[in-house]
């Protein structure tokens, strides 16, 4: 492949191959691949240990995740840990469809049962899988869950729900749940369901997937309690203190199914909670772990699902989550990627390996791209004085979920609709219809190159640009056309700068000024003097203890560029 000078700024594309590196190196190979869960950077020597989400969960994000890195970046990487993966998935389901938990060596405690939360991850990963190979194996399992799902699910007239968070062969632990209609924590059980459950229906057609999106998003709206009148989270015991990640996923789930049947009433019941969400939120994309007890531990899980549910608002005519999604994705996403592991003391034996449930072997070098577990607005690793302390610094789930937020950043980076291709993020990348080269956050500047004729053409400005000082120039052969922001016809009531039809060869640059600014970020009652060049942070005060983050980062004014070139899949598996 030809390599050109490209900007050397973010790259989401990048960032899904270093991600591969942690998916690989964190299988355990003394363990039938079977992933570690979670990590202990601050301890030394470093070590990675088991626990009872090593089964459906982590292996359902797995596979999802691989196959969206791979789509993202091109890489081979590692094909024979994801055929694992895939293989260990499949095993996990039993003749009644429902995806089940193993046995562990060492934790004897570790019933077999199909907890109500691996179920997702499991379909999410058969619906990816299929999705992008057509394999029948895949399909059938997925046939056989959700009927399995929907055939477990406890139906009233208007609601359907589980009342418990484990099933098993024989059936639910307890009648007396059933008959009091407990269903306990909804958001965790029934409401994140509904993601992979509409996507799958999306793919093909299932009407019990649909059904059962149906009656889940009517329970969780109007009869569960999960969520206030005022968009607020219920943080009761009984509903995880209002637990982040479990109430945004929801929201993602019913803003996709929402989306999909044009229903405004429940685009505008996810906005209001989503909008109370975003108070308890940095501008850079830290969010609680509850509203309690796990306060203080950010999970990249619930950016994540800030990041999914922001894209799928402003799809449905909200365009203001595009620049609040943008700094997510700049800024905590990014920065909550373990790329940097100089402070991590790793050993280079297996002696202290305990099977099935730690491994101190080169663990710096095996979890190099993954994601933070739990981390604080300055520092990777969160030792906090309240809530729980320390407890673990990577979680395999949010690997797989901070994947997922590099892929909806990255795919929705330019769409198309209709004949209009709109660049919503201001993030470097390739398409089918243009490369986009990103100059930002050294400079206020975006390079647009055409790669085929566009019927029509806009790209949204961040809101601290304004418009007055926004200038372009487009050429294409000799011709050069040169336009400004100040013109009433380059924009539509929205953030989106119109510039009409394009042509296969036109190259088309934007600039504007670069906003540097200081704000004042609030985390659970803690302020951080934060300070901005453009949608980037670029320094945080104060500083992180363990491992700082958001130190170090660009701030000069002269871009840097490096050979390079943007990874195109093939067309149709740009989704």
């Amino acid at each position: 492949m030809s390599k050109r000078l490209i900007p050397d700024t973010l790259l989401l594309e990048e960032r899904a191959a270093y991600a591969l590196n942690a998916m690989v190196g964190m299988a355990d190979e003394d363990f039938d691949g079977i992933p570690f869960f979670s990590a202990n950077l601050n301890h030394k020597p470093a070590y990675m240990k088991h626990g009872d989400w090593d089964f459906g969960s982590s292996h359902g994000r797995m596979v999802d995740a691989m196959i969206l890195a791979r789509l993202m970046s091109g890489s081979a990487y590692g094909k024979e840990v994801e055929e694992r993966y895939r293989a260990n998935l499949l095993s996990f389901f039993k003749e009644d469809g429902m995806c089940y938990r193993g046995e562990n060596p060492v934790k004897k405690n570790w019933e077999p049962n199909a907890n109500l939360i691996d179920q997702r991850a499991a379909l999410l990963a058969l619906t990816t899988w299929y999705m992008t190979t057509g394999d029948q194996k895949a399909k059938e399992a997925a046939d056989r869950h959700v009927a399995a799902l929907k055939r477990i699910a406890i139906k009233d007239t208007d609601i359907w729900y589980y009342p418990a968070s484990e099933y098993k062969e024989t059936g639910w632990p307890s009648m007396n749940g059933v008959q009091l209609r407990l269903a306990p924590d909804p958001a965790s059980f029934c409401g994140r369901l509904v993601m992979p459950l509409h996507k799958y229906y999306e793919l093909t057609g299932n009407m019990d997937a649909y059904e059962l999106c149906q009656f889940f998003s009517h329970l969780i709206i109007h009869r569960s309690g999960v969520y206030n009148e005022d968009g607020s989270f219920n943080s009761a015991l009984a509903y995880r203190s209002g637990h982040f990640h479990t109430r945004l996923g929801t929201l993602d789930a019913i803003a996709r199914f929402g989306y999909h049947n044009r229903d405004a009433s429940m685009i505008n019941w996810v906005k209001k909670s989503y909008d109370w969400a975003l108070t308890w939120c940095t501008a850079f994309g830290w969010t609680p772990g509850d509203m309690h007890e796990q306060a203080y531990e950010h999970e990249t899980c619930s950016l994540v699902d800030l990041i999914s549910t922001g894209i799928t608002l402003a799809k449905s005519g909200y365009a203001q989550y595009w620049g609040i999604v943008e700094r997510f994705l700049r800024n905590h996403l990014a920065e909550s990627q373990l790329l940097d592991l100089s402070w991590v003391e790793e050993s280079d034996d297996k002696s202290n390996d305990v099977r099935g449930l730690t491994s101190y072997y080169k663990v710096a070098q095996r979890t190099r791209g993954s994601f933070a577990g739990y981390s604080a607005p300055n520092d990777f690793i969160c030792d906090h004085v309240h809530g729980r302390g320390h407890t673990s610094d990577l979680q395999i789930c949010c690997l797989g979920s901070g994947t997922r937020g590099l892929f909806m950043g990255w795919s929705n980076t330019v769409t198309e609709q209709n004949g209009t291709v709109s660049v919503n993020f201001l993030l470097s990348r390739g398409s089918r219809w243009l490369d986009i080269s990103s100059y930002l956050p050294y400079e206020g500047k975006v390079d647009l190159d055409i790669r085929c004729d566009i019927t029509k053409l806009q790209v949204r400005i961040p809101e601290w640009a304004g418009y007055t000082k926004i200038r372009f120039t487009r050429k294409i052969g000799e011709e050069t056309l040169e336009g400004t922001g100040k013109e009433p016809s380059r924009w539509t009531g929205t953030s989106f700068l119109q510039l009409g039809a394009a042509r296969e060869g036109e190259k088309i640059t934007i600039t504007f000024p670069l906003s540097t600014r200081t704000t004042i970020e609030t985390a659970v009652g803690e302020q951080f003097e934060t300070a901005w060049r453009g949608d980037d942070v670029v320094d945080i005060a104060p500083r992180g203890k363990y491992k700082p983050l958001y130190s170090g980062r660009p701030n000069q004014d002269l871009t840097p560029m490096r050979e390079g070139e943007y990874h195109r899949p093939h067309e149709e598996c740009e989704w």
